[in-house]
């Protein structure tokens, strides 16, 4: 019964609209560039990230979502560029996406910029039908989907300094509905919304902490509200937890190895009904980052 809980829910999904939300992370600090363009280039390096993030493990067909992105600033202009690729498997579908980003920074003070930003994303779905062993298998609505492309554009706000972060954004203004050769909707995707920030507080010489938040709206969804705070520890231990409300609370850990080299881990734990099947969420990240002389960071900012 446990094993087929989610391959249920992607049955239903195929007879009913499906409000399609972007894929879920708990280390989101660190990700920005995949929710919000005008991040790019805003670390002042280039920054190049990896994260394999496996959840509700244990339970057949639960998501499994890979993302890499690399941004960089844009010589000595106020632009930024980055590209970023996710893959994000749910049951039987299977979701690719890439995105180039531009961003525009402007010098709002001596300690903050505001950056604007244009997301251009090329989506492409597939849903196999063939892993819903339906009880009908001929049934109509459950008949052959074929992958399809779908271009969309997004925009963002980032405004941040050393110490501070606010965004707000949204990455695909356009909504599309795939349907299967019966003109049966399988999959609609739907515009989110997302609001994010942070501010980092010296408690000491050697310690930081960081509180954040991460707010996601998606029409048809329940509203999604992340808190985190995290400790810096002598520039190189990160830990701290976070709370996804009525959702699961989580615990993170990372650790500066090299000036270029950061390395991350987050678990997430259920608070639904939805732990009885599963033994929590894992993700684990990797940021690398090219310095020289002149754009090295004074010191490590842990968003």
């Amino acid at each position: 019964m446990r094993t087929k809980f989610l391959i249920f829910a992607m049955m239903f999904m195929c007879y009913s609209s499906f409000a399609q939300q972007d894929a879920q992370y708990t280390q989101y600090m660190y990700n920005t560039i995949n929710i919000n363009p005008a991040y790019a280039g805003s670390r002042g390096v280039m920054s190049i990230f990896g994260l394999h993030r496996t959840q509700w493990v244990g339970l057949d067909g639960a998501p499994v979502t890979n993302a890499f992105s690399l941004n960089t600033p844009f010589n000595e202009s106020n632009l930024g560029l980055g590209v970023s690729f996710v893959n994000d498997k749910i049951g039987p579908t299977n979701e690719n996406q890439i995105s180039v980003d531009l961003s525009y920074s402007v010098q709002m003070s001596e300690d903050y910029k505001l950056s604007f930003g244009l997301k251009a994303t090329g989506n492409i779905f597939n849903l196999d039908v063939n892993k819903l062993n339906p009880a009908d298998a001929n049934d109509p609505n459950l008949q052959n989907f074929n992958s399809e492309f779908s271009p969309n554009f997004g925009a963002g706000l980032y405004l941040h300094s050393d110490k501070l972060y606010f965004g707000l954004s949204v990455p695909n203004f356009l909504q599309d509905t795939k349907y299967n050769d019966n003109d049966v909707s399988v999959f609609k995707e739907r515009m989110n919304f997302y609001a994010i920030g942070g501010y980092v507080f010296d408690l000491s010489q050697n310690v930081k902490f960081k509180p954040a938040f991460l707010t996601k709206m998606v029409t048809g969804s329940p509203l999604q509200v992340d808190l985190s705070g995290n400790f810096m520890f002598f520039d190189k231990l990160v830990l701290g937890g976070a709370y996804r409300w009525d959702a699961a609370w989580s615990a993170m850990a990372g650790f500066q190895v090299t000036d270029g080299l950061y390395v991350g881990y987050g678990y997430d734990r259920e608070t639904t009904n939805l732990k009885n099947f599963n033994s929590g969420s894992h993700e684990v990240f990797l940021r690398f980052e090219l310095f020289n002389r002149v754009n090295k960071l004074v010191s490590p900012r842990f968003f």
